[in-house]
């Protein structure tokens, strides 16, 4: 006898594991009968799953943390058992800005200081001579992106409230809008910069681990209830995803994953494009130009599917300096209590190993974040929104 399921997905190469645990027949393995329903935005996914439409779902990490914490919605608390991935997410601009950028730059083009010190030039300048705001596009007010694209631009002196305009559009939306004029910029996951660039109307400016060296991205969510009454599947969810993480973090089995997840029904681009993004390799420029980053997604290794509450920790802060929530001890204490690396250890068969990380996310600006001190993280940064 097989226990039916419905997780649903937003077309991205972060729902790798998802995709490829039930393809794979991982799944089915674990004695699950898992039917994956692809949807468009977050907000009908976060929806479906706290209402029980989806026993589980991918979902932002931040969706994850505003849910248990009732921020923006109705408060549905989460468990997160698995994370689908780190990092992932890039931020493209148009050819445009990107001339505008490069040309006032001082600096390295890959250094995220010198090229968001540029923007601020550039936005300077257009303000004189009365242009319109620059409008960068991010798929959610609680997402990575959103605080991705915050945190890169606030570093340089630009203030994503007062200085720029930024919107909020599905993931599979971005290329459109930008080859419509709508924004001059976004900061999506993998495969839609590609997508932009592979049609000539976009160049991938920075991956987001040159902002942060690891930043979840997506979690395995389910409610925290049917965590509760339900242990014994969630064990097998996340033994399933380990095994599938592992597997598409074998180099030889890349092609055949990409190919898994280029389905139409999936993500529905070339499997090409995908391979591109599980190795690393990422074309940046409509020229041609490539670039390697070993760090561009984590899907399983170094230790990236195992959940960290200090990473719960780092999101709950910048929702906090955005005004999105004001600083409570017991919103923290919630916030980390997310990331369950305990149910994560006890399936992997790891539970007690201590995780050496002195820096757990390793930004490009400020001090190193340290969980247990969030008044000196968001003091020590110029701009912010943070209410008493």
């Amino acid at each position: 006898m097989t226990t039916p399921l419905r997780i649903g997905f937003i077309p991205l190469c972060d729902a790798a594991a998802l995709i490829v645990a039930v393809d794979k027949g991982f799944v089915r393995d674990e004695g699950l009968d898992v039917t994956l329903v692809r949807e468009v935005s977050w907000s009908n996914v976060r929806d479906k799953l706290n209402i029980g439409l989806f026993d589980a779902a991918h979902l932002l990490a931040p969706v994850a943390i505003a849910s248990s914490l009732g921020l923006g919605h109705v408060k549905v608390p989460i468990t997160a058992a698995f994370n689908l991935g780190l990092n992932g997410n890039a931020i493209t601009v148009t050819p445009a800005l990107h001339a505008a950028i490069m040309e006032e730059i001082q600096g390295d083009r890959l250094d995220p200081m010198a090229t968001a010190q540029a923007l601020a030039r550039v936005v300077e300048r257009r303000r004189k001579t009365g242009a319109e705001p620059l409008t960068f596009g991010m798929t959610f007010p609680f997402s990575t992106h959103n605080y991705q694209l915050r945190f890169w631009m606030a570093a340089g002196g630009v203030d994503p409230d007062e200085d720029v305009r930024m919107v909020v559009l599905p993931p599979p939306y971005m290329v459109e809008s930008i080859k419509n004029g709508h924004v001059d910029a976004f900061c999506v996951g993998a495969p839609w910069n590609s997508i932009a660039v592979d049609l000539g109307i976009g160049h991938i400016l920075h991956f987001v681990s040159d902002i942060l060296v690891r930043a979840v991205e997506k979690v395995l969510a389910v409610r925290q209830n049917w965590a509760e009454k339900n242990p014994d599947v969630l064990a097998a969810l996340v033994r399933a995803h380990i095994r599938a993480a592992d597997f598409i973090e074998q180099p030889e089995n890349r092609t055949e994953a990409a190919e898994i997840l280029a389905q139409q029904d999936r993500i529905g681009v070339a499997a090409e494009v995908i391979q591109r993004t599980l190795d690393g390799r990422l074309k940046i420029s409509p020229d041609g130009t490539f670039r390697e980053s070993s760090r561009y997604l984590l899907v399983g290794r170094e230790g990236a599917d195992r959940p960290d509450p200090a990473q719960a920790a780092w999101l709950y802060a910048q929702m906090v300096r955005w005004g999105q929530t004001p600083m409570s001890a017991d919103a923290l204490k919630t916030a980390m209590a997310v990331f369950r690396p305990d149910l994560y250890d006890a399936v992997a068969g790891r539970a007690g190993e201590p995780v050496e990380a002195p820096d757990p996310i390793g930004a490009f600006a400020g001090p190193a974040f340290n969980p247990a001190d969030i008044a000196g993280h968001l003091a020590a940064f110029r701009i912010g929104r943070q209410s008493d």
